[in-house]
């Protein structure tokens, strides 16, 4: 579990130096500059989410306490869920702001909060609980940062952004749902 927490720490407190530290990220950029800064910020995020990966698993392994045992039929509002996760991920990553960047203004933490929440509904255990709980708050306390922060709502320019993040979205999830799922997590979606 011990890995699990501090991948989790590392993950969610980088991210957060922003909101909570904001004196300790500009002295962070002074030294390091903007591109050190960045890539100092990258590191500590993939080895957050390493150690969350490796941790989580290997919990699970431990046998994991069971809080709630979802119901079966779960798996299949899951699905639907996490296309649109991904979906959401990549509306975030487009360049160009399409409809679905406009409405949701924040899409990528968007897709953060509904892949935490498919895992949630599907997940009982406490390596789950920390995981996908910890993630979904992260992701709430971020975008209730972004609107205090303020700043211009995102106008759609063109309706070409949501139909790439469509494809895209969907692509990528037909391909984690199908292969990288499993191999990666070690855990078959379609059981």
């Amino acid at each position: 579990m011990g890995m699990l927490i501090l991948g989790v720490v590392l993950f969610i407190g980088i991210h957060l130096v922003r909101i909570v530290a904001p004196d300790l990220r500009n002295a962070g950029i002074a030294k390091l500059g903007e591109n050190g800064w960045k890539i100092f910020y990258s590191v500590i995020s993939v080895l957050g989410i390493f150690l969350m990966g490796r941790g989580y698993g290997a919990y699970r392994m431990e046998g994991s306490p069971i809080v709630y045992d979802p119901p079966l039929w779960m798996g299949h509002l899951i699905i639907l869920l996490m296309a649109l996760a991904f979906i959401f991920f990549v509306a975030g990553n487009v360049p160009t702001t399409g409809h679905i960047k406009a409405k949701l203004k924040h899409p990528m933490l968007i897709g953060v909060k509904t892949w935490a929440i498919a895992h949630l509904l599907i997940n009982g255990d406490v390596a789950s609980i920390i995981l996908f709980g910890s993630l979904l708050v992260w992701a709430i306390i971020s975008v209730i940062s972004i609107k205090k922060r303020g700043g211009k709502p995102p106008v759609a320019t063109s309706a070409k952004p949501d139909v790439i993040a469509i494809v895209i979205g969907l692509a990528i999830w037909v391909v984690f749902t199908l292969w990288v799922h499993t191999w990666l997590i070690g855990v078959p979606v379609i059981a």
